[in-house]
């Protein structure tokens, strides 16, 4: 009865849901936000498209992409716009837990069942039930308790650390990784049969520097934060915005987040290029008239021959010429084989 009390309550807010869902897409698309997530770009309106869909389901998600994109963002959103918005969300991180502990932590354990435990304890699938457990770096989950997991996903039961009897849990799954999963699976780091129970509905998450609509959004986002908790009015000035764009971002949002922060510490009024410290990016060059050759009366194409050369020049490397041009390899490759004589 309890089973189908919460089906009933899933069925009726799905309903509620349908009749928003036109609205509250224009509404957040207008404003570059979405849930937990931020970004105007055309890349996340198809990730807002896929997560509206599959929210007002049951269905398991694997959410994949780079270290700092954001995965638990869309886990958390898709938990807010769903029938079980009003049950908990619980994330576990599987690479967090010690292999000798991650069974407990997954299933519970009962009094006795292994030294250390003193009482029961229940596990993220019980402390989840109605609502959503996001399991986040899922290929780091030992492979022997990926068999486990299989079959609380199948049965929708599990079985406590000592205990013997099964466990009802009405439980939503999102699973995440920041590795190619059917690699992992090659790698013997991920059981191919739970790949294919977690890839019910896929979601890739695109890095930030596919992203260059969004990058000033979030940059904004993040100053707003530091603003509001210190009382202040600080802002980014135009030469700090083109700093920014110029990066590569490879640890993505975290990484940009953690960058505005050291820049409004640095800041003593408005944050300017020279309070923007990147990891591992050289200082940019500095140009001028006289040292690039560059003349009045010179054609746009002239100009931008020099540049890209006097680019690759000081940062000798052509991935990094490419980000600080803001401009694809593909384009640079394109450019230096036009210059050839």
């Amino acid at each position: 009865m309890r089973r189908l009390e919460k089906l009933l309550s899933h069925v009726q807010r799905a309903v509620r849901l349908r009749g928003q869902v036109g609205a509250l897409r224009e509404e957040l698309r207008s404003l570059g936000r979405f849930g937990r997530m931020i970004g105007a770009s055309t890349p996340m309106q198809a990730i807002y498209d896929q997560v509206l869909k599959v929210a007002r389901t049951s269905a398991t998600v694997l959410v994949t992409g780079e270290t700092g994109t954001g995965k638990e963002l869309v886990a958390e959103t898709l938990h807010e716009l769903s029938a079980r918005c009003d049950g908990p969300f619980v994330p576990l991180n599987c690479g967090a837990i010690s292999p000798n502990l991650i069974e407990s932590e997954l299933f519970g354990h009962e009094k006795g069942s292994f030294t250390g435990a003193t009482e029961r304890r229940a596990g993220c699938f019980e402390r989840a039930d109605g609502g959503t457990l996001f399991l986040d770096e899922i290929t780091e989950m030992p492979i022997e308790l990926q068999v486990k997991l299989l079959r609380a996903l199948e049965s929708s039961t599990v079985q406590r650390v000592g205990g013997n009897e099964p466990i009802p849990v009405d439980v939503r799954v999102v699973a995440a990784t920041n590795r190619e999963p059917h690699r992992s699976v090659s790698d013997g780091t991920l059981r191919e049969d739970l790949l294919y129970r977690l890839l019910v509905f896929p979601i890739h998450l695109p890095p930030l520097r596919n992203r260059d609509d969004d990058l000033d959004l979030i940059a904004n986002h993040f100053l707003a934060q530091h603003n509001r908790r210190e009382s202040t009015h600080k802002e980014l000035t135009r030469a700090a915005r083109e700093r920014l764009r110029h990066h590569g971002w490879p640890g993505n949002v975290r990484e940009l987040k953690n960058v505005i922060e050291r820049a409004f510490i640095m800041a003593e009024t408005d944050v300017d290029a020279e309070c923007i410290s990147l990891a591992g990016a050289a200082n940019p060059p500095a140009a001028s008239d006289e040292n690039l050759g560059i003349r009045v009366g010179m054609s746009n194409e002239e100009v931008e021959r020099i540049l890209t050369l006097a680019t690759l020049d000081h940062y000798g490397e052509k991935k990094r010429t490419a980000e600080v041009l803001g401009i694809s390899l593909k384009t640079l490759y394109n450019r230096l084989k036009a210059y050839k004589p």
